[in-house]
């Protein structure tokens, strides 16, 4: 329901033709950050029409007072800025004010910018080329970090993934191959995949999103420059989600989407990490879970792993092996980039293809 004051989703103002591009910007209590971040919406060198489309959910700081002083001045520069929101005693969350926020734009493209980053001024332009020439993906970007040692080996990921590690790492805990914060994509395919989950604080909107798109065909484009200062916070709606929720999801689309294609597989890692991968399977997935293999001899000596908690009779008791002596396919529950290169040499050292003989889930 909108609150009083608040135009509905369609009334956005003087008639006027639609946008090329929408930049959609969900707000809540986003006071400390939004003048750089509108600032950065104005200093967009893009040549064609755009809109600035803000759903405030239910802030209770000074964001509405910072976003009229910036609508006076974006719209003096040719830019039309929609506003609408709420306010409701609690937030309705990040999922339900992007789709309202989309709801109330008119854009035949979509620019998703949270409140607390910084588009570099040539953003909506490369992004926007990159999206007429692939209409049914997901257009991200690489990023500059804010604190810049923070989250160093994330940022690393985020930036060096290869073209075709964009499909292959989408099971790792790092979630989307592209983050959310610097999406692109055209307002059609938006709306075959879509909307957003509405389910509000500890939903993983951004990633249930993703894997619909994925399911659905969709590809997945990084423009190669740093289009985006992508701010680290305690505060960020990120820090919302609880590991063991994403971690679930995670596992449910390694069954839907991997695991079928595969006879058997090999867990790499006999540790934590992998034992508590096997429990989370389904009894058909564990079935077809050949091996755990390690480097470290005191598990390979044990020789086996077994699920005590299981109702099978007898308990499933599964072999673990040195690398070396273990079959692909396999699913790596190794951290990346934590052990001095030992792993990816190992890795290297196999001769296999990722996505066909090997996924990364860690």
């Amino acid at each position: 329901m909108q609150a009083r004051g608040y135009p509905a989703a369609g009334e956005i103002g003087p008639t006027s033709a639609p946008a090329q591009v929408s930049v959609i910007l969900p707000v809540h209590d986003a006071e400390p950050w939004l003048d750089e971040c509108l600032g950065s919406v104005l200093q967009q060198d893009f040549e064609g029409s755009m809109e600035l489309s803000i759903f405030n959910d239910a802030s209770k700081d000074k964001s509405m007072t910072i976003i009229e002083k910036w609508k006076k001045k974006l719209e003096g520069s040719g830019i039309l800025v929609v506003i609408g929101g709420h306010d409701s005693p609690s937030p309705r969350g990040v999922g339900y004010s992007k789709n309202q926020a989309i709801a109330q734009s008119s854009g035949a493209y979509l620019c998703f910018l949270d409140a607390d980053d910084v588009m570099m001024p040539q953003r909506v332009r490369l992004q926007h080329e990159a999206a007429l020439q692939h209409p049914k993906s997901i257009i991200g970007c690489q990023v500059r970090r804010e604190p810049p040692n923070s989250t160093e080996r994330y940022t690393r990921w985020i930036n060096q993934l290869a073209p075709d590690q964009l499909l292959t790492q989408v099971f790792t805990s790092n979630g989307p191959t592209v983050i959310m914060p610097t999406w692109f994509c055209s307002r059609a395919w938006f709306a075959h995949v879509g909307p957003f989950d509405e389910g509000g604080r500890g939903v993983p909107e951004d990633l249930l999103f993703f894997y619909e798109h994925l399911r659905k065909g969709g590809g997945v484009v990084r423009v190669d420059q740093s289009l985006l200062l992508y701010r680290y916070h305690p505060s960020a709606a990120t820090h919302s989600v609880l590991e063991t929720t994403i971690w679930a999801h995670r596992v449910r689309f390694l069954e839907e989407r991997a695991l079928p294609h595969w006879a058997t597989f090999t867990i790499w890692n006999a540790g934590r990490q992998g034992r508590r991968l096997y429990r989370s399977l389904t009894a058909g997935s564990r079935r077809k879970v050949a091996a755990f293999c390690d480097v470290d001899e005191n598990k390979i000596r044990k020789g086996f792993y077994c699920y005590e908690d299981s109702q099978e009779r007898p308990k499933p008791r599964i072999p673990v092996l040195h690398f070396r002596a273990a079959r692909p396919p396999f699913v790596i529950c190794v951290k990346l980039d934590l052990t001095g290169g030992v792993f990816e040499d190992n890795l290297r050292s196999l001769n296999l293809q990722e996505g066909r003989d090997f996924l990364h889930f860690s």
